[in-house]
């Protein structure tokens, strides 16, 4: 494990002061961990060390891994996505959620004993004390507070089991198959999730914009009913380390190893990275999975909605065929020349055809991976064509071969004529 910038045993953490706290603001590297009533011990990386630029996907430290386009859940990187895994205090994201979701940051919470017996990473909380549910949020989601998730589990649940039971269920009902939780916690290393559910957890929590607005918080001032007010600090250092980092949360057991849920935006680009048992800290490996996503990727409108993508032939009339909807994806900045587009034309159409009738689907690959496909729609109306009127017939000039008789008559007529003529 590298050094911290500053060593942060407990009693150098209890000496952090307010103007330090202020300064964590404006540095780029950070300070101590002032974390009641003791301090910290968790020491904090001043660099992050990643490979070069490549498009070959990078080997990881982690035990599993994803990267995804923040706003539409593409995937872009995975390793192990679906193993499931103890995730320690990643766990506080749906305790996070859960509490948003069955409360108001303003309500009032009555510390009980249970909270205050919570051992590990505390905000110092004492029996009977009040807080409001946004404070508890931000200590929670900030430096992992203990204490401030069983807080939040009475008061949202009743206690900690009826609480624990909806976190299960909201899991169940946002589809996360390989995900259970034991404690409100983490700390008890039963509970297990995968990588490809807490990013998918991850991305509906951000959509709440109090839970965005609190990851992305460096530092955060606990105002005191009496004695010094208490100052709680982020534990992800990407916060201070990696530009455009916005959240979102760390987390350790012995079992689980490091854990790290990391967001980022960059021009205009959200990617979610998630890292789960590293062995040692793990923002560089949250660093190269971001860099990864923003360096090789580039968004790409594959089909644009409207657009012709396909002529049809219809009982041997051509019909324009348009995109129904808009496909973008990003793409590996090397495989862009292997985008490939294939129109799959329904069987059995007949005319007549009327504008916006499906014709068939175009599939779109890249480097030979179906990864998405469109409808088909008719771009125009096309009717049976009008049959051309059959050419008249032509008058008989007799018959093409004569009877005997016939022959026999018109002999006898012939000889008239010289007669009469004769006579003329």
């Amino acid at each position: 494990m590298r050094a911290a910038a500053v060593s942060a045993p407990f009693v150098a953490a209890a000496l952090f002061t307010l103007a330090a706290v202020g300064s964590a603001l404006a540095t780029s590297t950070p300070p101590p961990t002032p974390v009641p009533p003791f301090g910290s011990p968790s020491p904090f990386p001043t660099t992050l060390v990643t490979p070069p630029p490549s498009t070959t996907p990078p080997e990881l430290s982690a035990a599993a891994a994803i990267l995804q386009d923040q706003d539409t859940g593409q995937t872009l990187f995975e390793m192990a996505p679906r193993a499931r895994r103890p995730i320690a205090s990643l766990t506080k994201i749906m305790t996070a959620v859960v509490a948003l979701d069955s409360s108001d940051p303003s309500e009032v919470v009555t510390v009980g004993p249970d909270a205050v017996a919570q051992p590990g990473s505390s905000l110092g909380l004492v029996e009977g004390e009040q807080r409001t549910v946004g404070e508890l949020l931000y200590a929670l989601l900030l430096q992992s507070s203990n204490d401030a998730a069983v807080a939040l589990a009475d008061h949202v649940g009743g206690d900690v089991d009826a609480f624990v039971a909806t976190m299960n269920a909201t899991a169940v009902a946002m589809g996360l198959r390989g995900t259970k939780f034991e404690s409100a916690t983490g700390l008890d290393d039963d509970g297990y999730s995968t990588a490809e559910d807490l990013a998918e957890l991850t991305r509906a929590a951000l959509d709440k914009p109090l839970f965005a607005k609190i990851v992305r918080t460096k530092v955060r001032k606990i105002p005191a009913l009496s004695g010094p007010d208490r100052h709680i600090q982020n534990r992800n250092a990407l916060l201070w380390l990696y530009p455009g980092a916005t959240g979102v949360k760390t987390g350790f057991t012995t079992p689980a190893g490091h854990c790290l849920v990391a967001a980022a935006e960059v021009n205009g680009v959200r990617l979610l990275a998630v890292s789960l048992g590293v062995p040692v800290e793990p923002f560089d490996v949250g660093a190269t999975l971001l860099n990864y996503g923003f360096a090789e990727f580039r968004r790409s409108t594959l089909v644009a909605q409207g657009a012709s993508v396909a002529l049809a032939e219809v009982e041997g009339q051509p019909v324009r065929g348009v995109a129904a909807r808009t496909i973008e994806r990003f793409v590996r900045i090397d495989l862009l020349g292997t985008i490939r587009r294939e129109f799959h034309q329904l069987e059995g159409l007949e005319l007549p055809i009327a504008a916006g009738d499906r014709l068939g689907e175009l599939v779109v690959s890249v480097d030979g991976r179906r990864i998405g496909a469109v409808r088909v729609l008719a771009g125009q109306s096309v009717t049976v064509p009008v049959s051309s009127p059959a050419p008249p017939r032509p008058v008989p000039q007799g018959p093409a071969h004569a009877t005997p008789f016939e022959e026999a008559l018109n002999v006898a007529v012939v000889l008239l004529r010289g007669l009469a003529a004769a006579f003329l």
